[in-house]
């Protein structure tokens, strides 16, 4: 079975958020309320509750930028016509100047519980065989194994992803079409935090849409198919899903106010 060990060590590294205020599901998702506070604050508190030496959020919205204000964390304006977060991300490097060895860590703009130690762990991934390093964590619910929208993750002994699928991968030849047995010991759920040196994700913004990434709709495929070795680690904490819909909203207030 692959090993999603890898502790990390500290480095030098900055957070940026991407936060789109358009949403198909939710619009203006940034700003829903979370127990008083817009979601982007509560994003951005988390991150800075890391060991990350500078927080920006970029946006294409500037009701977003006005509701960090004295939240410690630095907003700037985008471009409204990124294709993905990661291009934004790219668009804070370029303007801030970074060097190409520079850590940066992507944090999801909608994942306003995450843990500050998984932001620091990510981060320390980063070695000289891995530019890019992402996380992953058990898959303990049989339906979850199931969900296209929990994309799965499979690496090798060493931590190095192998593949990313939105299909229950890997599969028992044995079992195919039926219940899957021993959940939590075959399948890793990816969590969506990425670590990059700014380089590797100059390179990525760079490339065109590859074939198995327009297949899965899965970004992290086109940095594989250009020859990118990603780094994966089992998550140094639970990550709670992040927020897509008005259940997940109802979920998070749940876990902010202890109930469940």
């Amino acid at each position: 079975m692959p090993r999603y060990l890898g502790s990390g060590t500290l480095v030098r590294y900055r957070v940026v958020i991407p936060a789109r205020y358009g949403s198909t599901r939710l619009p203006g998702k940034p700003l829903i309320d979370i127990a008083g506070k817009p979601m982007i604050v509560r994003v951005a508190e988390q991150a800075l509750r890391s060991r990350a030496t500078g927080v920006v959020v970029a946006t294409d919205d500037g009701r977003v930028v006005e509701a960090l204000r004295g939240s410690g964390a630095e907003a700037t304006l985008t471009r409204d016509d990124h294709r993905s977060g990661s291009d934004r991300v790219m668009e804070v490097v370029d303007a801030k100047g970074w060097p190409d060895d520079e850590v940066v860590v992507n944090v999801q703009g909608d994942e306003p519980l995450i843990p500050p130690v998984v932001i620091d762990h990510v981060a320390g991934l980063i070695d000289d065989e891995c530019e890019v390093a992402t996380l992953g964590e058990p898959i303990t619910a049989p339906g979850d194994v199931f969900d296209p929208n929990i994309v799965k993750v499979v690496a090798d002994r060493r931590g190095r992803a192998l593949y990313f699928s939105r299909a229950p991968i890997p599969w028992h030849r044995d079992t195919f079409g039926r219940t899957p047995p021993q959940i939590g010991t075959a399948w890793r759920r990816h969590i969506g935090i990425y670590a990059y040196r700014a380089g590797a994700l100059r390179a990525f913004v760079s490339y065109p849409p590859s074939r198995l990434e327009e297949i899965e709709a899965l970004e992290q495929l086109r940095l594989m198919d250009h020859g990118h070795a990603i780094a994966v680690a089992e998550a140094a904490a639970p990550v709670p899903g992040g927020v897509d819909t008005p259940a997940d909203v109802d979920r998070v207030l749940d876990v902010l106010r202890g109930v469940g």
